[in-house]
């Protein structure tokens, strides 16, 4: 299939139908080879975005008439070993789908993303010591027809709480709407941004603005030393009232956060919401114009935190896709407490800015590949190296995992992909870029055998998003062998999110009943590493 030739199709908000998105394939291996070797910007890559790659048993091209077979058809297109995506550290599709199977309901099909699932755990990536990353490639067999899962692994260098960062100058576009009132909305709002007060240097500074009909400024830009205790005053002030009017919020929001932009700080809005608009502009498109304009005159990202049992999904994706920043959710408060004290102070210290990885596939040994999930971010892959289309702001102390269905040819041996991240330095904005890859003797294990606990959690949240959208990744060992597995690591590690991942499997089995490939159990757990690397 061609890649579509626009200028959406060009950036990182580009979505694709419904049918390219169903995923295909699946396996993963155990043991992995991980390489880490920085190099210069190289050539351009050739068209692509991590579509399947039909190929001719003899390798050639597929799908053209031989001689005397009759009428000539049309050549099909070379096929396409270059996958090309921006980064993404979203995971407010995983929150929300535990809260959806917590109450009893499945999520939205549309409202599943299964690279927020998998990216909602932390493995163990080797940590680099500078800014940018660290690439790690491994993978396992699914022990079908040649599938297996390869894991391309970025992590950046954890923050140094000590050490000297940029000030933060953050804007709260916090909704009051009537809709917020149900528990675990403002309530768990305004607990959130106290609990981020207080741990806010102070150099930092915070604004403040509410919506409902109509938005209101309540806080102008203000230092966090001096201001504190009038900061934490404003926010227990809250209160709802009518209808949502976001447009207004954002927009307020924005006017807000230029009048105070700090140079050489890191500049956010934050919005809080639920994210269902119904007053003004409904609709995204409408307000992404001016976050555009703000985010390339003035650096200035969003930040979406998403909240309540009903929530704008889409919406709110839509608006951070453009704000080049990331989306969460969250629904108690020990969520909240991981959001605002854990991740978004590392969302302050970035590491790299316009993040975007392309994996280029060897022709040779693989036949056919497909990126799970990621169909939002595609950047088409002549503009990898092109540092004027967007990539993902990514903080310290992140990781960042990409999960690939890819059939190998039989009996081939020898390289399988190699994974390339480019990123631009954070103060200096000069591009750089690292690579690892992997080859078949690192897909020879059975993923669900004995050995690295993180690569078989990958697997198992991939295939429980995969499960909610209602695909068939090759090799899904079906819900109850997911629950007991993940369970299985649950045990060994003590980890209370694989806990809770376990928990959503179970309720999910419940909900959507027996399937085929059912009842299997775990088999040959390996020794989970000492410490707990997914919460």
């Amino acid at each position: 299939m061609e890649r579509p030739n626009t200028t959406a199709a060009r950036r990182r908000g580009a979505r694709f139908p419904a049918a390219i998105a169903a995923l295909l394939a699946a396996g993963l291996a155990v043991t992995g080879c991980g390489a880490n070797g920085e190099h210069a910007s190289a050539d351009r890559g050739v068209n692509g975005g991590g579509r399947t790659a039909p190929v001719a048993p003899d390798g050639g091209r597929a799908g053209t008439a031989a001689p005397g077979e009759g009428e000539q058809r049309s050549p099909v297109p070379a096929p396409d070993y270059l996958s090309t995506f921006a980064l993404d550290v979203d995971t407010a599709s995983y929150g929300y789908a535990r809260r959806a199977l917590a109450e009893g309901r499945l999520p939205e099909p549309a409202t599943v993303r299964p690279e927020e699932f998998v990216n909602s755990f932390r493995p163990d990536y080797p940590r680099p010591a500078d800014n940018g990353f660290s690439v790690t490639v491994d993978g396992a067999r699914t022990g079908r027809d040649g599938w297996s899962l390869v894991r391309v692994g970025l992590a950046t260098r954890g923050a140094d709480r000590a050490a000297e960062r940029p000030p933060a100058a953050l804007t709260f576009v916090v909704d009051v709407s009537g809709s917020m009132d149900e528990p675990g909305r403002l309530d768990l709002v305004k607990e959130s941004l106290v609990l981020l007060t207080s741990r806010l240097r102070d150099d930092d500074s915070i604004a403040l603005v509410t919506f409902s009909a109509e938005a209101e400024t309540l806080l102008p830009m203000t230092r966090v030393g001096a201001g504190r205790t009038r900061i934490e005053e404003v926010v227990k002030s809250l209160g709802t009232s009518s209808s949502t009017n976001v447009e207004a919020g954002v927009r307020t929001g924005y006017d807000v956060a230029v009048a105070g932009h700090r140079e050489g700080a890191t500049n956010r809005v934050v919005l809080l919401s639920d994210a269902l608009a119904n007053t003004g502009a409904t609709e995204a498109e409408t307000i992404l114009a001016r976050i555009e304009e703000e985010r390339r005159a003035y650096g200035i990202t969003l930040f979406g935190v998403g909240v309540g049992s009903e929530y704008g999904d889409a919406f709110m994706e839509k608006l951070a896709d453009k704000g080049d920043g990331q989306t969460t959710y969250v629904a108690n408060s020990a969520q909240a407490r991981k959001v605002f004290v854990d991740q978004l102070p590392a969302h302050v210290e970035l590491r790299a800015r316009d993040a975007k990885a392309q994996v280029a596939f060897d022709r040779r040994t693989v036949e056919k590949f497909r990126l799970v999930g990621y169909e939002n971010r595609e950047v088409a892959d002549e503009d990898f190296r092109d540092d004027r289309v967007d990539g993902g702001e990514i903080g310290a102390g992140h990781t960042v995992t990409a999960l690939y269905a890819v059939k190998t040819r039989p009996g081939v041996t020898g390289q399988v992909a190699t994974a390339t991240v480019r990123w631009l330095d954070p103060q200096t904005r000069a591009p750089r870029e690292r690579s690892g890859s992997v080859a078949t003797g690192a897909l020879t294990a059975d993923i669900w055998g004995e050995g690295h606990d993180s690569l078989q959690l990958t697997a198992i949240t991939a295939y429980f998003a995969d499960a909610l959208r209602g695909g068939d990744l090759p090799g899904a060992p079906g819900l109850t062998a997911l629950t007991n597995r993940a369970g299985a690591i649950a045990d060994r590690s003590g980890s209370a999110v694989v806990g809770e991942l376990t928990d959503a499997l179970r309720q999910a089995g419940g909900l959507l009943g027996p399937r085929e490939g059912e009842g299997e159990g775990p088999s040959g757990e390996g020794e989970l590493r000492s410490g707990d690397p997914y919460s």
